[in-house]
């Protein structure tokens, strides 16, 4: 599943008060940690984040007390102790063999030593494959056969709907549009590579003027300087969104057609910009072109409380107006959770 299918999974347990334990598994940077600290949030559920390859046995257990004659397992202060939330066990798989074995019985029975779950938790976890070259255990079969299994895969289109929602550099996003093979690439003999993750923090360096390579790896980040090279050839994009793009012609680069796509939908600050964008490209490029901005372009109006407005702005202008007659599920309402943006951090 993508981001946004797992997101809504996990929604859809919490709704049910389905407290199943969960394992989500996925390479490393797609944002599987922030997902579950996104559900917990939009939930009003507490999450906390345990990591157990940083734990040792008696850190979960907790310590023996004399009591009275007898041991007492007093138990840490970071497990839960009422209330209702996410117990999250995040790197399950790289902790060793003994942690992974006292987190068994906290999954299965949720108790470990004399501390027992409060019964509005749930317990989800998450880790790496072997395939991802992260330094992971094998789950003993008993531990895994107490979980769900679900796997998440890296989605551009989630990307680049969260991307832009965020305030990505435009850059960043035109260039994956036309190369989205490069979101995420692991890269076995560099260490820095791209994944959703380390885009956002190349989006970073690249606002200040910094070379991208130090968070996307040097081969990645050439291509990406190569490209940012073309935003030169791009028409007058702000002139576009005011309404005065007669006579600006589409480009004929195709990578500098997704650049522009792109910068019209980054930069649509409004409904009635963004009506400009589609009312531009509707009359000099390809039904393809204005698809895909429609698409981006709605998704952040959604975010930003403008949808509504563009839509009856269209309605308004009997050209739009008929394309999109022919593209009706463009305009149709999103599904509950269907408009969810999955952080990727």
């Amino acid at each position: 599943m993508n981001p946004a299918d797992l997101t809504n999974f996990l929604g859809t347990l919490v709704r049910s008060q389905l407290k199943l334990s969960t394992m989500i598994w996925g390479p490393p940077g797609i944002g599987k940690s922030s997902i579950v600290a996104q559900v917990a949030a939009a939930h009003g559920l507490e999450c906390i984040d345990l990591r157990l390859s940083q734990l040792a046995p008696t850190d979960l257990r907790g310590l023996p007390v004399a009591k009275a004659g007898r041991s007492h397992w007093y138990p840490p202060e970071f497990l839960p102790g009422a209330g209702a939330g996410v117990l999250f066990l995040d790197e399950i798989n790289m902790a060793p063999p003994t942690m992974q074995g006292m987190a068994q019985q906290l999954i299965l029975d949720r108790k470990v030593g004399s501390y027992s779950v409060p019964e509005g938790w749930f317990i989800w976890a998450a880790g790496n494959r072997e395939e991802d070259r992260a330094a992971v255990f094998d789950m003993p079969a008993p531990l895994a056969n107490r979980f769900l299994h679900v796997e998440v895969s890296p989605d551009f289109e989630n990307f680049k709907a969260y991307a832009l929602a965020r305030g990505l550099h435009e850059h960043v996003v035109a260039f994956l549009s036309f190369r989205p093979a490069l979101l995420h690439k692991s890269e076995a003999l560099q260490p820095a590579w791209p994944s959703p993750r380390s885009w956002e923090m190349a989006s970073q360096l690249h606002a200040i003027g910094l070379d991208v390579a130090a968070a996307v790896g040097a081969p990645t980040a050439s291509e990406f300087n190569a490209f940012v090279g073309l935003y030169g050839r791009l028409p007058d994009i702000e002139q576009i969104l005011a309404g005065h793009g007669d006579g600006i012609a589409f480009p004929d680069e195709p990578s500098v057609r997704y650049a522009t796509t792109v910068g019209l939908t980054a930069r649509a600050a409004d409904a009635q910009a963004g009506y400009h964008a589609l009312r531009w490209l509707a009359r000099v490029a390809a039904g393809e072109w204005v698809q895909l901005c429609a698409a981006d372009l709605f998704k952040l109006m959604r975010a930003k409380g403008q949808w509504r407005r563009l839509k009856q702005i269209i309605g308004q202008d009997a050209e739009l107006r008929a394309w999109f007659a022919e593209h009706q599920r463009l305009l149709e309402e999103p599904s509950a959770g269907a408009g969810d943006i999955a952080f990727f951090r």
